[in-house]
């Protein structure tokens, strides 16, 4: 199948969360978000957006997992927010236990999957966030199975 791309434009962090939002509501158990940008484009309040759309809590804090690697949230699906930044090699990604995640009966957002892409499900969504200026982000969505480009195309609806 061809690869999908959507291209959006957010003016704030607001923005930003309000469309990791709209993704989120379109997620189920075993999608797998795979995030891609600089320190500071908006990965993390994407993830807030994304956790809001699965009904996480409101009242919960979203937090990279730099340190602690995965973060757990409970929804109407759970949420594991992953971080690769902090991992070396494949074989620490591994021994972590990463791909348990990915294969699990959640949502997985996998922050900075650029660094280890050979571990992501094909039907992966890519969302790469590129920082405009201070307040604007480009985030470009795409992918190429079935999956991913039915939630692409479900974004794009309610868009």
């Amino acid at each position: 199948m061809e690869r999908r791309y959507l291209h959006i434009e957010t003016d704030s962090d607001e923005e930003t969360i309000a469309l990791g939002r709209r993704l989120g509501v379109t997620l189920d158990a075993g999608d797998v978000v795979a995030l891609i940008g600089e320190l500071g484009s908006g990965k993390t309040w994407f993830t807030k957006g994304i956790a809001l759309g699965l009904g996480v809590g409101a009242q919960e804090i979203i937090t990279s997992p730099t340190f602690t690697l995965i973060n757990e949230y409970p929804g109407r699906v759970p949420l594991y927010h992953i971080d690769l930044y902090r991992l070396g090699s494949l074989s620490e990604v591994l021994s972590a236990g990463m791909e348990e995640y990915l294969y699990a009966d959640g949502v997985a957002v996998v922050e900075w999957a650029d660094r280890w892409p050979e571990i992501l499900p094909g039907q992966s969504v890519v969302v790469e966030l590129t920082i405009i200026d201070d307040h604007n982000r480009r985030i470009t969505l795409s992918g190429h199975h079935p999956r991913a480009v039915e939630i692409i195309g479900a974004l794009e609806d309610t868009g």
